[in-house]
């Protein structure tokens, strides 16, 4: 039940980390990044906006914009519109004509009315400081507007080319519209634009004022795009930098393009080298971007009503984090492949419904259920190892009762804690050890005394044992039994149970010493020790297994111990073969065993060579 509760908070704590990200935005610059990957797929440029651009090459021709003379844009305007039956619908220029320079004005102005479809650009100039506006918000307001020259501003449609840059410095979003206090509108001359009842002037975008001007000549019923409460809409570029077709201004003028190329077409005219420092980073790749490239972008997508505002963020963070509570839960159950493919889901989910979101006009943040849905991942990953660490301590701590101590580290450092099931042949050495004199001394002294004297003696056994590398299988009553080479791999097993069953005898002669002392009452030790094949594994039933050696080599071990005297250890012939050149026997001699139908050689071991 604590283990529960513990989980519900957890899920609590994940899902209110989403639900504030999501509201506050504490990581946008990486929300941004992925929403670009996610969002601003080019979905295919229309060929019928064309960009013809002031490049490097009209430079090296005509020299800095800032010298020419603006009867070169008449003689454009004239150029695209020598074919009657192949003009273009619009012309746009994303070039500022502010101010009166020469004969060249009126040039401009006669080609554009005689035109009657050009779109040029003013500049809404920002204050440097913020304020409040009526809905309690901070605006940065608009202290004047730079616009064309006058004669100009009367027969070409004009709207601001300002565009917007996020806090990263990348362009993804339009401001349509912008409402000019009426003082700084007729400061700079605007007294002819419409003024609502407070005063102020409104202002429309480049892209907005061609996509109007596009629906009057064509006929097209224009849309009306979304906007957030900051009057702003995000952009879905159609393409990437230089992916619109574009011509240098220089060959147009020399006649090296066909202008009946242009028939139909909207063409946007604008900066297109990097030293006229119109250009700037968008979403769509890695190079910036020009700004006429970036109007015609946004006019494509006045034309598709391909446009997305941002949602409300308190519904998708109650929803998401009621989600990331729900996976976090999930995580805490679930097995780790599970897990994985939860979480993949979950990812691959929201990125899907997001992306289905944004095509139809909203758009939200992405990043933070995933984010928080990864650590919640990590972290029951984290808490899965703990729980199976602490199982793998638990029978680490189990086998201590059983197996060496030194067998125990070496199965923690590796890892493995493979054994196998059923059965399997091993060659072992077996050890069986019996106290002598117990049954006597059980009679004569208190239970109490009995079973304290028997953990002495066990204890004893067990740590003899367990210093030479043995495992402990058993206490049958007053009798240890004790293999080696079982269930793991042991070097030099055969030697280390003979040490093991004289530690025994003399440590028991120092314990009898004690006993004596204490309880008047001695007792010994009689050992068998044999070695050779057996079967080793689970014996037993599906409830209730041991784990233990059974066979001829088992059996013939107990039958030594059974004939060792007080202070003996019996071993077989088999054994001493193996040993003879490290220790010192005395030849017992043949002796018959019971369920053996020929008597085995046997020895008593008066002294190890360790």
């Amino acid at each position: 039940m604590k283990k529960n509760w513990i989980v519900i908070l957890e899920a609590l704590i994940a899902g209110v980390l989403v639900f504030l990200l999501t509201v506050f935005g504490a990581l946008s610059g990486l929300d941004y990044m992925v929403r670009d990957k996610v969002y601003q797929i080019p979905r295919g440029i229309d060929s019928d906006i064309k960009i013809i651009g002031i490049d490097e090459q009209t430079l090296a021709k005509y020299g800095p914009v800032g010298t020419w003379s603006r009867e070169r844009y008449a003689d454009l305007i004239k150029k695209l519109n020598e074919n009657p039956d192949a003009k273009p619908t619009l012309i746009a220029f994303d070039i500022q004509f502010s101010g009166n320079v020469d004969a060249g004005d009126d040039a401009l102005a006669a080609a554009a009315r005689e035109s009657g479809n050009v779109v040029t650009v003013n500049q809404l100039i920002y204050d440097d400081k913020m304020v409040r506006n009526t809905e309690g918000e901070w605006v940065t307001p608009v202290k004047g507007v730079d616009q064309p020259y006058a004669a100009l501003k009367e027969v070409a449609e004009v709207g601001f080319s300002n565009v917007a840059q996020d806090s990263d410095g990348v362009v993804r979003r339009l401001i349509p519209s912008e409402k000019v206090a009426g003082s700084a509108a007729e400061q700079s001359g605007s007294s002819d634009s419409a003024t609502n009842a407070d005063g102020e002037v409104t202002y429309k975008s480049f892209a907005s004022v061609i996509y109007d001007r596009y629906c009057e000549l064509t006929g097209t019923t224009p849309v009306s795009i979304p906007t957030d409460k900051s009057g702003r809409s995000l952009i879905n570029y159609s393409g990437k930098p230089g992916d619109y077709e574009h011509v240098s201004m220089a060959d147009v003028m020399d006649g090296k393009i066909d202008t009946r190329a242009f028939k139909g077409c909207v063409i946007l005219v604008g900066a297109y080298a990097p030293g006229m420092q119109d250009n700037f980073s968008v979403p769509t790749g890695s190079s910036q971007m020009y700004g006429v490239e970036i109007h015609a972008n946004i006019f494509q997508s006045y034309l598709e009503n391909r446009f997305a505002v941002n949602g409300n963020p308190v519904l998708f963070g109650l929803i998401t984090s009621l989600i990331a509570m729900l996976l976090h839960v999930a995580f805490r159950k679930l097995k780790v492949w599970q897990s994985v493919l939860l979480l993949l889901l979950a990812v691959c989910g929201e990125v899907w419904i997001c992306v289905l979101l944004n095509n139809g006009g909203t758009t939200f943040s992405m990043i933070y259920l995933p984010l928080i849905a990864a650590l919640s991942f990590f972290y029951a990953l984290a808490m899965h190892y703990a729980v199976e660490k602490a199982r793998k301590q638990k029978v680490l701590n189990a086998f201590r009762k059983y197996v060496a101590p030194q067998i125990v580290e070496e199965i923690s450092k590796q890892g493995d804690f493979t054994i196998k099931l059923g059965g399997e042949n091993r060659d072992i050495a077996v050890l069986f050890v019996d106290i002598r004199g117990f049954t006597t001394m059980s009679e004569a002294l208190e239970p109490e005394t009995v079973v304290e004297i028997l953990n002495e003696y066990l204890s004893l056994t067990t740590k003899s044992i367990f210093d030479n590398s043995g495992t402990l299988d058993k206490f049958v009553g007053d009798a240890t039994m004790a293999v080696f080479n079982s269930p793991f791999d042991l070097p030099d097993y055969e030697f280390k149970a003979v040490c093991a069953a004289m530690d025994i005898v003399k440590g028991g002669e120092e314990l009898e010493k004690v006993l004596f002392e204490k309880y008047g009452r001695s007792v010994g030790f009689g050992v068998g020790v044999n070695v050779g094949p057996a079967v080793v594994g689970n014996v037993g039933c599906e409830f209730r297994m041991d784990f233990t050696a059974i066979g001829d080599t088992v059996n013939t071990a107990a039958r030594l111990e059974a004939n060792a005297k007080k202070g003996q250890v019996l071993i077989s012939d088999v054994l001493y073969e193996r040993v003879k050149d490290r220790v010192e026997v005395k030849e017992i001699g043949q002796i018959p065993l019971k369920g053996k139908s020929n008597g085995v050689m046997v020895y008593e071991v008066t002294k190890v060579d360790r």
